[in-house]
């Protein structure tokens, strides 16, 4: 059975629940403050969008409707995390053209899907993101759109065009769903700084792009692609790809031998799994091994195994989580040059053109940090951009803050780090004030974990 709140990233398509069409939640917008003039802003290039005036943007006024979907963002804040509430504003949900139907949410069967929030209240700023793993645009309300809002930010949220277990069948070449990724979020930044412009009457002073996981990779990307368009980043365990590598492709076989018994923990340690994370390796064995690397070898690599997964991750929840038996045996470095070509299609350089702050646990177990966030911050210095870089490992954070839950002795959940690394970065670009040098942030041995951390130390 599963443990409530340890739903994994990649999985968690499977157990959202379907939202009916949004209607507004009142009548009209107010003339004088309350979602003033938002009747009139238009998505610029939206296929379909609808607004609604709201009196709380946040999950405390929006769950249980169809503004969010908790589901989708079940295992990403750890039990007992306070957020705050009482945000009166416009949100405007639609989607942007797109040939692919993975997305459900609001009976629209339709990708490229989006939400802007606009908060009646506005600091002069914009928050951009996307779904991580293959969730969809409400994933990350809990743990960044609701804090945001109230510190007076416009946000901007997709999810990333392509959704759930069979997010690799779209496209036509290998590489396009998640070169499109790419792009989704690069236009939705775009309509949102038109759409904020329309609303408040100026564009946004500071714009920030920001994400966990695969939209840690996307907040890489953007800032290294178009820099022009953010003031900064924070990037929350994101994913790595490269094209010789290193990259999931490369350490994910590993864990499949390992959970197969064709694999001993040296063999893991020497893929770059941290000493010290073993007690999450059967969870992570179960949930999300198998999965991630069937799913993205398929995106990348589609003639390793064409039988599997096929045109289909699975269609029960076991089917989907269990690993390809073929994958134990992959060896990206012995694949056809097609395969690197396909991966250097949306791979990371290091050089970011803005801000950039880069939080990761160290017993992250389904993306290394060795391999990962120790990987890119060396990357980035490569380049020469190592003053715009900064890079803070989470003693005890994994990649998702709900398996804190089960193992609260050992773990700590990144969120309260991840609140405090986005303000340093406010600081950084409004103000000049440069936060601390690449740190390692320690688990306290007592006091608050879930709501309480100092990225700059104590």
């Amino acid at each position: 059975m599963r443990t409530p709140g340890t739903v994994p990233l990649l999985a968690a398509a499977l157990l959202a629940l379907a939202a009916s069409g949004p209607q507004a939640a009142s009548a009209a917008p107010g003339h004088d403050g309350h979602c003033a003039r938002s009747a009139h802003a238009r998505v610029p290039g939206a296929q379909k969008q609808q607004w609604a005036c709201l009196e709380d943007l946040t999950t405390a006024g929006l769950a249980g409707t169809p503004y969010t979907d908790m589901a989708d963002q079940a295992g990403l804040t750890a039990p007992g995390t306070r957020t705050p509430s009482g945000v009166p504003g416009t949100q405007i949900d639609g989607y942007f053209g797109d040939g692919s139907r993975t997305n459900t949410t609001h009976g629209w069967n339709h990708d490229a899907q989006f939400v802007i929030r606009l908060p009646d209240r506005w600091n002069g700023g914009l928050v951009v993101t996307a779904s991580p793993g293959n969730r969809k645009q409400y994933a990350t309300d809990t743990a960044i759109s609701d804090r945001v809002l109230a510190q007076g930010y416009a946000y901007a949220a997709t999810d990333k065009g392509n959704t759930g277990p069979d997010f690799y069948r779209d496209g036509v070449r290998p590489g396009d769903a998640v070169a499109e990724w790419n792009d989704r979020t690069t236009q939705l930044t775009r309509a949102a700084k038109r759409v904020v412009a329309q609303r408040y009457g100026s564009a946004p002073r500071r714009t920030y792009m920001t994400g966990i996981s695969n939209a840690g990779y996307l907040t890489r990307w953007q800032l290294e692609n178009h820099p022009e368009l953010y003031d900064g980043g924070v990037d929350w365990e994101g994913v790595l790809w490269t094209a010789d590598g290193p990259n999931l492709l490369t350490s994910l076989p590993t864990a499949v031998a390992f959970g197969q018994g064709t694999a001993d923990a040296d063999a893991m340690y020497a893929a770059g799994f941290a000493r010290g994370s073993e007690f999450l390796w059967p969870y992570h064995q179960k949930a999300y091994w198998g999965l991630t690397q069937k799913a993205y070898r398929a995106e990348f690599d589609p003639g390793y195994d064409p039988a599997c997964p096929g045109t289909s991750a699975g269609s029960t929840t076991e089917e989907i989580l269990a690993p390809c038996a073929s994958d134990a045996s992959y060896a990206y470095a012995a694949r056809p040059r097609s395969v690197r070509k396909a991966v250097a299609r949306v791979a990371l350089t290091g050089r970011i053109g803005k801000p950039l702050i880069t939080l990761q646990g160290h017993l992250d177990t389904l993306l290394p940090i060795a391999t990962d966030a120790d990987v890119y911050r060396r990357m980035v210095d490569a380049r020469g951009r190592g003053r715009l870089h900064r890079t803070y490992t989470i003693q005890g954070g994994t990649h998702t803050d709900g398996l804190y839950a089960a193992h609260p002795d050992r773990l700590r959940p990144i969120l309260p780090c991840y609140r405090d690394a986005f303000d340093a970065l406010v600081r950084w670009t409004r103000d000049g004030t440069e936060p601390p040098a690449n740190r390692t942030v320690g688990r306290p041995a007592d006091g608050d974990v879930v709501d309480t951390c100092s990225v700059r130390g104590s």
